[in-house]
């Protein structure tokens, strides 16, 4: 997955500290705690042949059922990222079970055998919502076709280009996570940054948000520059970057197991004293905080808190770890069946309903879609400790209207 631009959440933070009111989900998450994206922790075994649903409410092949909405779940159940799916699959069964509800029936297709052929068999069947896909590029596929039969689409993807036209990005944003940092620094006094991004699509955007975050906090970019990952090309991109000028604050944008490789570089070569930041990847690396040389480093993501809660739980049931995107899964069943409240059956679904000023609350914080549908999330800055990392300044608890 790729991940993409996004608005910035100055406004939103600025509103929030001034107190004002949020939407809930209802009870759901009380009840539950009673990318590509690297995994957060051991990652489930790959299941070896064609992946079942686990749970009474999560089925293959629609019942005849009026009094319930047919929401599909489109995630790849076989190949490659099947892992990921099920593990997906496996939390909105999770998050049926916690809100009790009798009003949403999810029905689980394989993306893997055709996006196409997914979404195709999931309208005949009659369902009103997509939850899905896991991968921008079957989102360009179902996104055109669910929209001819208006119906929505909210995909796990963190690719904001595809949002529009019926389709809603759930997935984490770069972008939001390099605004939310940038502003913190700032806050803290820092003003010159620089920043080490990977050459291809992902840096060129991570590079992108870096420039227009540090533009609005009034700071100043002294250098950006790009590297391939090899040893001798990150070697060169720092040396490039203390010969251009020095900086208090430099952003490595990529994931933690390359920062790992380029931090000690950094110090050694004119980032000494530097504060380092990351993105919300860093989140699913817990090796960080082992390394001495990246104590101190500050990064923005959702927060675990509930998150935790829901892997103790999926632990318990499912008897492996899951993915981090498995709370995206629960999310979006919460979602729904706040939604479903006033959502009558065999209706269409009411898209409008998404696009609440006030926002919702999940496992991973509040969130709203913004008008390009994209989710805006309240996001917690981390500081980098010796063993964790620990929140130096909270998430908002939610949206000012």
């Amino acid at each position: 997955m790729t991940e993409t631009d996004a608005p910035r959440q100055a406004n939103m933070f600025a509103a929030v500290k001034r107190g004002a009111r949020i939407a809930f989900m209802g009870t759901a998450l009380f009840l539950a705690a009673c990318s590509s994206i690297v995994p957060k922790g051991p990652a489930p075994t790959t299941p070896t042949g064609p992946a079942q649903p686990t749970g009474p409410e999560v089925v293959q092949g629609l019942p005849t059922d009026t009094a319930r909405h047919r929401v599909a779940l489109l995630v790849p159940m076989t190949g490659t990222n099947a892992g990921v799916g099920q593990s997906i699959a496996n939390a909105t069964t999770l998050a049926l079970l916690d809100t009790k509800t009798d009003r949403v029936r999810i029905t689980t297709y394989d993306t893997a055998l055709g996006a196409a052929a997914a979404v195709n068999k999931a309208l005949a069947d009659g369902n009103r919502l997509i939850l899905g896909p896991l991968l921008a590029e079957d989102a360009r596929v179902i996104g055109p076709i669910a929209a001819k039969a208006n119906v929505p689409v909210i995909s796990f993807s963190n690719d904001a280009s595809i949002a529009g036209g019926g389709v809603y990005v759930l997935g984490y944003n770069t972008a939001q996570s390099i605004d939310r940092v940038v502003d913190f620094a700032k806050d803290k006094g820092l003003t010159r940054f620089g920043a080490l991004v990977p050459r291809g699509t992902y840096g060129e955007r991570a590079g992108n948000a870096l420039l227009r975050a540090v533009e609005q906090a009034g700071g100043t970019v002294v250098s950006m520059q790009s590297f391939d990952r090899s040893p001798a090309s990150i070697t060169a991109a720092v040396k490039k970057l203390q010969a251009s000028s020095s900086y208090d604050a430099l952003l490595i944008a990529d994931s933690g197991r390359v920062a790992l490789q380029v931090a000690p570089i950094v110090r050694k070569n004119g980032g000494a004293t530097a504060r380092l930041l990351g993105t919300e990847l860093w989140n699913t690396d817990t090796s960080l905080a082992a390394s001495p040389v990246l104590r101190g480093a500050w990064f923005a993501s959702v927060s675990d808190t509930l998150y935790r809660q829901l892997a103790t739980k999926y632990r318990a049931r499912y008897g492996a770890a899951p993915f981090r995107l498995s709370s995206l899964g629960y999310d979006s069943v919460l979602l729904t069946v706040r939604i479903a409240q006033d959502w009558k059956p065999g209706s269409p679904f009411p898209a409008a309903r998404l696009r609440d000023a006030g926002g919702f609350s999940g496992i991973d914080g509040a969130f709203r879609f913004n008008r390009q549908g994209i989710a805006e999330r309240a996001l917690e800055v981390n500081e980098v400790a010796a063993g964790t990392s620990t929140v130096v300044d909270p998430a908002p608890r939610g949206f000012g209207e």
